[in-house]
């Protein structure tokens, strides 16, 4: 005797059928990935820069920055998310928590450290972030920021250190995503003597040094340090118009600009991106710009690389130098192109050539590791822009929409299999 509704199986077939179609379409909403778009990232926030500069295409000729050491000087970067596993190396923590730099200290939820290395080196992830030169290493250097700078504070002493601990561990591009509003008097140099050594001590062992120019653009445009150091590549931002950002601090010393406006960035916690905003994003491009070109030519010396770069920029602004643009945007591309020669005018080099003529300077000493467990240093302003979550809307919307259909596949099936039972005589 059959039931009502069909012969015997009708519903069981029915049911695995239904319950077929609706895991395969939780597992393309889990899987497939977001319409094609030509540069990578997240779909509402790609790395726009890629198109800008045709990445992959130099990619493909061996320039990503392999063989390339980039000294992250900043909150520590945490080594053990899968998008930078095996690209960071050993480092120094001068704050005093005990680490070699490959923890990230920056509790807040941007992970200053992390992101800057994820748009230096990171491989692509969930997200899709991939950096700009991951042939290179990051050298990771934790440095207590306290924002503002004053004669005579450990944090002064620290970021003079970390340029040469950088130095002397290899890194040939030392990359400082931070400012210091340096409280000076109206006798004192801008850059306090240690700092200035310490940069000129980099140029003197073939490294460059980048810094951020500051965040302050409107708000006061305050002079920022290392930045305004000699021998300093500072850097300010722009967006994907290639017009200066606000916040971007204007000054005689910035040398040029670089993207920094909507720049997804990964977190300190796997499986976490973030989208923000600031002249440290720049500074981290333009370091990822650098290995890059010098991937390419990894026999030039630093003032021949860097001339490659300035002499390259794209013009924005009033015709020339100005305090807004600098020298001009950067192009890596054009930059790989470049004739320049160790003897093209590099306004960098020139103007601290006396000082690099005149230095005699010592190595520097490796930081003692402090004892495990010692409070960290307050965090400060590390010219950090507006910085907002992305995607994380997007993931928990896939993650709610496959455990419905997955939910509701589990309920037909289980009401098919009540239909199909045998039913007594």
């Amino acid at each position: 005797m059959s039931s009502r509704g069909g012969p015997p199986g009708h519903w069981g077939r029915r049911a695995k059928a239904i319950v077929c179609s609706l895991l395969c379409a939780a597992a393309v909403a889990l899987l497939v990935p977001s319409p094609a778009q030509a540069a990578p990232g997240p779909p509402d926030a790609p790395e726009w820069w890629f198109d800008t500069w045709h990445v992959p295409s130099l990619w493909a000729t061996g320039a990503d920055g392999r063989g390339l050491t980039v000294a992250v000087v900043d909150t520590g970067v945490q080594a053990d998310i899968p998008e930078l596993a095996g690209r960071v190396l050993p480092g120094a923590d001068f704050i005093g928590n005990g680490t070699d730099g490959r923890t990230d200290f920056d509790g807040e939820t941007f992970s200053h450290g992390t992101a800057m290395a994820s748009i230096i080196a990171a491989r692509a992830g969930a997200f899709g972030i991939q950096g700009l030169a991951p042939g290179s290493k990051i050298l990771p250097i934790a440095l207590p920021l306290t924002g503002v700078i004053r004669n005579g504070t450990p944090t002064r002493g620290a970021t003079a250190k970390s340029v040469r601990y950088a130095v002397d561990h290899g890194a040939k591009i030392i990359s400082m995503s931070l400012g210091g509003i340096r409280i000076q008097s109206e006798d004192s140099d801008p850059c306090p003597q240690d700092l200035q050594d310490a940069v000129i001590y980099a140029l003197n062992k073939g490294a460059l040094v980048i810094a951020a120019s500051g965040n302050s653009g409107d708000q006061g445009n305050p002079v920022e340090e290392p930045g305004v150091c000699l021998g300093v590549v500072s850097v300010g931002s722009v967006n994907s118009a290639l017009t200066v950002s606000s916040f971007s601090s204007r000054h005689p010393y910035l040398t040029v600009t670089a993207p920094g406006d909507t720049i997804p960035t990964l977190n300190r916690d796997p499986g976490r991106a973030f989208l923000g905003g600031g002249t440290s994003q720049a500074t981290a491009m333009t370091s990822a710009a650098i290995a890059l070109v010098w991937s390419k030519y990894p026999k030039e010396s630093n003032r021949q690389i860097l001339s490659r770069l300035l002499s390259t920029v794209t013009d924005r602004g009033p015709k020339g130098r100005d305090d807004a643009y600098g020298l001009g945007v950067i192009n890596p591309e054009a930059a790989m192109k470049s004739t320049a020669t160790a003897t093209t005018p590099n306004p960098v080099f020139d103007a601290a050539r006396p000082l690099i003529d005149l230095a005699n300077l010592k190595p520097a000493t490796p930081p003692t590791k402090a004892a495990a467990g010692n409070p960290t240093a307050p965090l400060g302003d590390v010219s950090v822009g507006t910085v907002g979550s992305i995607l994380s809307a997007r993931l928990l919307a896939y993650a709610i929409s496959s455990m419905v259909l997955i939910l509701l596949a589990l309920v037909l099936l289980v009401f098919g299999l009540r239909r199909v039972a045998p039913r007594p005589l």
